[in-house]
């Protein structure tokens, strides 16, 4: 990761939340205990900032600056949030048409299905602030730059997200192999969010304990499952298809 999306020293991290600049998370050094480190924790837990503590030799392998135990890595976009995006998606009369990464960890993965939400015309994303993507160069480049234009919301809790798009009249779609409900019997026409899961367990259990629906896309081969991306797409535009053909009839 290039070192103009990072910020380096404890007192120069605080100064970044305190500007309010788009953090994915902090790196802070195993042991690190004085005020200002003291100061900068509370910090990131008022602000719901993703932090970690890890070894010095993790810090200086990421960076040979004098980086004083603390490395903050900077959004190189602003996050949306879901309930502002909801609400103006209703004001311009459009159906919403969301997808939920819970847990996805492949920043590939992300940014591929970045690209199709855009090329299909989705409103958006939404991910958690714990555990799992964020907006890096790395996934913006897979992405073929369509991060940069779509929203992408970060919420801490996005089994509560669920209940909030529920109330809003959203229907809230998992795919996951553990149903025999099919992908293409579902009505997508209607204001939805499609809900995918982590590459190697899926969909945590809070989240889909909640959703409307549970679909499979179905297996011929002998491969158990398709890459995320790529069920990604398939679900996407069974939902594009319906939706014009809506417009057709």
């Amino acid at each position: 990761m290039s070192n103009n999306t990072m910020v380096f020293g404890t007192r120069a991290v605080i100064e970044a939340i305190e500007a309010d600049k788009e953090i994915n998370k902090v790196f802070v050094k195993t042991g690190l205990n004085n005020d200002l480190a003291k100061e900068l924790t509370q910090l990131l837990r008022e602000r719901d900032i993703p932090f970690q503590y890890v070894p010095e030799q993790k810090l200086n392998y990421l960076s040979p600056k004098n980086h004083q135990g603390v490395i903050a890595f900077i959004s190189p976009v602003s996050y949306s949030n879901t309930e502002e995006l909801v609400q103006q998606l209703f004001e311009q009369g459009l159906t919403p048409f969301l997808i939920m990464l819970d847990g996805l960890s492949d920043v590939r993965n992300f940014g591929a299905i970045g690209r199709t939400v855009e090329c299909a015309g989705a409103h958006g994303i939404i991910i958690s602030t714990k555990g799992g993507v964020s907006v890096t160069p790395d996934s913006i480049k897979t992405s073929a730059g369509a991060l940069h234009s779509i929203p992408v919301c970060r919420e801490s809790n996005l089994a509560k997200t669920v209940e909030f798009l529920q109330q809003s009249g959203i229907t809230v779609v998992a795919a996951t192999e553990k149903t025999e409900n099919k992908y293409y019997d579902i009505d997508f026409t209607k204001p939805v969010c499609i809900v995918l899961g982590s590459e190697d367990e899926g969909i945590s259990n809070p989240v889909i304990r909640k959703a409307d629906y549970l679909v499979q896309i179905p297996i011929a081969g002998k491969i158990s499952s398709l890459n995320v991306s790529v069920a990604a797409g398939v679900l996407m535009y069974e939902a594009v298809k319906q939706r014009l053909n809506s417009i057709k009839q």
